[in-house]
C-alpha cells in the first residue's frame, strides 16, 4: 500500500514552528485555546519532545490557580488537554477537573428532543435555544468518547455515542452525505443550509477518532463508521485542484479554507487513505498545507470564528487572514497524524480504521 510521501525532519520543523507560534498567543480558556493544546498534545504524542508537554503544563497550571470560567458545552472542549496531561504526567487534578467537565455533559449541559446536546457559549446566556451545531461533535461528543475509553466508564462512552447519533440524525444530508452546519429544533430547519467545510471537518476527524475506542461489537460503531465512510467519500468528490477544500464544500468560488481542510485531511489519515483515490486525495492535501505554514508557524487561510449564518455570503465573506487558534491545532493535528501513521520503515503505527471491521 502507498503511503503519503514526505520528509520528516521537514515537518519535524514545521510542528515545531506551529507549536512555538500557538504558545505565542494569549488564550483564554475556551475553545479556540481547547482546540489549540490539543493539536499540540497531539504533537507531544507523535514527537516525544518532552518541551510541548511542559509548556502545556504550564499553561494549564497558571490557570488552574488563576481560575477558569463557569461550564459551558464549548469550553468542556479544555478537557481534551486535561485528560492527555493526566495520561502523560499521572497528576490527579489534570483528571479531576476532566471528569468535572464531563460530569457537566452528563448532568447539567442544555439538552433537547432525545437528549441532544444545545450548543452553548460562554457567558451564561442561551443564545442559540435548542440548537444543535456540528462543532459540539469535537468540543464533547469527542470528549466523552475519550474519556469513557480512558477511564473505562460506560456511561461517558453511552453519552459520546448519543450525541454521535443525534448529531448525525439531525445534520447529515441524507443525499449529498454532507454535513449541515446547524440544525435548529424550534424552527425544525438546518437554517441556511450550509455545508461548511470546518463543520465537514469536526464531523470527520472525530467520528475518524473514535471508531478506535468503541467496541466493534456495539451496535453503533457500524452507524458512525457508515456515516464517516460516506461523508468521506462525498468529501473526496469536492476536494479542489490545489488539495485543499473550499468553506463552502459545494461552491468552488467561496475561497479554500486551512483548519477545515487539515481536520478533513487529518480524518482521510486516520481512515486509512488505502484506496488510490483516498490515497492521491492524502498526498494533494499534505503538499497544499505544508504550504499554509509560514515561516513563523502561523497557519495562514485560517477563517474567524463561524456562526450559522444567514445565508451563503455570510460563509464567503468570513475574514480569514489572521491566526487562529483553532487552525493551529487543527494543522497539528493533521500533521501528527501522518509522523504518527507512516514512519521511516512504511510500517503503520497506527493502523487504518477499515482494519477494524475486517
Amino acid at each position: 500500500m502507498k503511503r503519503v510521501q514526505f520528509d520528516r525532519e521537514d515537518v519535524l520543523q514545521k510542528i515545531d514552528r506551529i507549536v512555538n507560534r500557538t504558545f505565542e498567543m494569549d488564550h483564554v480558556w475556551d475553545w479556540p485555546a481547547g482546540v489549540a493544546f490539543y493539536g499540540v498534545g497531539l504533537a507531544y504524542e507523535a514527537t516525544k519532545k518532552d518541551a510541548y508537554l511542559q509548556r502545556l503544563k504550564e499553561w494549564f497550571d497558571e490557570y488552574m490557580d488563576y481560575g477558569i470560567p463557569p461550564m459551558c458545552v464549548n469550553i468542556v472542549s479544555m478537557g481534551h488537554t486535561l485528560l492527555t496531561l493526566y495520561q502523560h504526567t499521572g497528576e490527579e487534578k489534570y483528571l479531576q477537573l476532566a471528569i468535572e467537565k464531563a460530569d457537566y455533559l452528563l448532568h447539567d449541559a442544555p439538552r433537547f428532543a432525545e437528549g441532544v446536546f444545545q450548543h452553548t457559549v460562554g457567558g451564561g446566556v442561551s443564545v442559540f435555544p435548542e440548537q444543535a451545531w456540528v462543532d459540539t461533535l469535537f468540543m464533547a461528543g469527542y470528549f466523552l468518547i475519550r474519556m469513557g475509553d480512558a477511564l473505562n466508564n460506560q456511561a461517558y462512552m453511552d453519552e459520546g455515542i448519543r450525541q454521535f447519533r443525534g448529531h448525525e440524525k439531525y445534520l447529515q444530508d441524507p443525499e449529498t452525505n454532507f454535513y449541515y452546519h446547524g440544525w435548529d429544533h424550534l424552527s425544525q430547519s438546518n437554517m441556511s443550509g450550509i455545508f461548511w467545510a470546518r463543520g465537514n471537518a469536526w464531523a470527520a476527524y472525530t467520528m475518524a477518532a473514535s471508531l478506535r475506542m468503541i467496541d466493534v461489537k456495539e451496535p453503533a460503531f457500524m452507524e458512525i463508521h457508515g456515516s464517516l465512510r460516506d461523508l468521506m467519500s462525498a468529501l473526496l468528490n469536492v476536494q479542489s485542484e490545489q488539495g485543499l477544500w473550499h468553506t463552502i464544500l459545494t461552491d468552488p468560488s467561496s475561497y479554500e479554507e486551512t483548519s477545515g481542510s487539515a481536520g478533513i485531511a487529518a480524518a482521510l489519515v486516520l481512515q486509512g487513505a488505502n484506496t488510490p483515490k483516498g490515497h492521491h486525495a492524502a498526498q494533494r492535501a499534505f503538499d497544499a498545507l505544508l504550504e499554509k505554514v509560514d515561516a513563523r508557524g502561523t497557519v495562514l487561510g485560517v477563517s474567524t470564528g463561524t456562526a450559522v449564518m444567514n445565508h451563503a455570503d455570510g460563509y464567503r465573506m468570513t475574514p480569514n487572514r489572521r491566526i487562529e487558534g483553532w487552525g493551529q491545532g487543527l494543522a497539528l493535528t493533521f500533521f501528527s497524524h501522518v509522523l504518527m501513521r507512516y514512519t521511516e520503515t512504511e510500517q503503520e503505527s497506527e493502523p487504518p480504521v477499515e482494519s477494524e471491521t475486517r
